[in-house]
């Protein structure tokens, strides 16, 4: 089982630091992880499709209306953190914590989540969030220029293994429907 300490603790593994026991406690190494951790993994977490992040959700329209242009707002789900397209849709607008489109009730989506328990992480992403939290404290932990190149380099390795993994755990996606294709057929 893993937690945000276990996984500050192995970005500090990675920059040769001492662990913590707590994200609170009164050391720069502590004070840096809890600083970036939040930020880290948002931002990691919406970067990508990662299969453990997905949700759907049937959104009821608001009833409030756009000023003009579509004709429908949906509000966000409150663990929103990134849409991801499907063909069923019509075109959507995020704009204000909603969503504008012209597609009548329930708006039904698919999108990226914000995962805090990170027990519901993948593996892979665990090793990114650790590479990308070492990459970001390096310079103030190990004062040392050398290592924040090696983490650069690090979190890039991770973040193409922990995607590649992904990708192997995700349905393929089928091609788009070509017109001139299905005329001639």
């Amino acid at each position: 089982m893993a937690s945000e300490v276990d996984i500050c603790n192995l970005a500090l593994q990675r920059l040769g630091a001492k662990s913590i026991s707590s994200l609170t406690e009164d050391s720069t190494r502590a004070r840096e992880c809890n600083r970036v951790y939040t930020h880290a993994r948002d931002t990691e977490m919406r970067s990508h499709p990662w299969n453990f992040a997905r949700a759907r959700a049937s959104l009821a329209a608001s009833t409030t209306v756009p000023a003009f242009g579509p004709a429908f707002q949906y509000p966000l789900p409150a663990d929103f953190l990134r849409l991801l397209p499907s063909r069923d849709q019509g075109t959507l607008q995020i704009e204000g914590g909603n969503i504008l489109t012209s597609d009548t009730a329930p708006l039904e989506i698919i999108y990226i989540r914000r995962v805090t328990d990170p027990n519901a992480f993948d593996q892979g992403f665990v090793d990114l969030l650790a590479a990308r939290i070492a990459r970001d404290i390096a310079e103030k932990v190990t004062q040392a220029n050398n290592k924040i190149q090696a983490t650069q380099v690090a979190y890039k390795e991770a973040k193409a293994d922990a995607r590649k993994v992904n990708a192997f755990e995700s349905p393929s996606q089928e091609p788009p429907v070509d017109t001139w294709i299905t005329a001639r057929l």
